[in-house]
């Protein structure tokens, strides 16, 4: 899995625990933290998909 993915990765975990700490202690601040996740999950998921495809590109080409 590419570095970046990784990170982004660790952006939704950390967002997901910021989120519901948020919402447990009754802030409305946790609307961020979703907002937050949705966009790095998306970045991960870009990586990804990134890597696979230019993996399948690099194959394609070598044979």
């Amino acid at each position: 899995m590419p570095r970046l993915a990784l990170y982004a990765l660790a952006v939704c975990v950390l967002s997901v625990a910021a989120a519901v700490v948020s919402f447990a202690q009754g802030s409305w601040l946790g609307i961020v933290w979703i907002l937050l996740l949705g966009v790095s999950s998306n970045i991960a998921w870009y990586y990804v998909r990134k890597a696979k495809n230019d993996k399948a590109a690099a194959a394609g080409e070598s044979v």
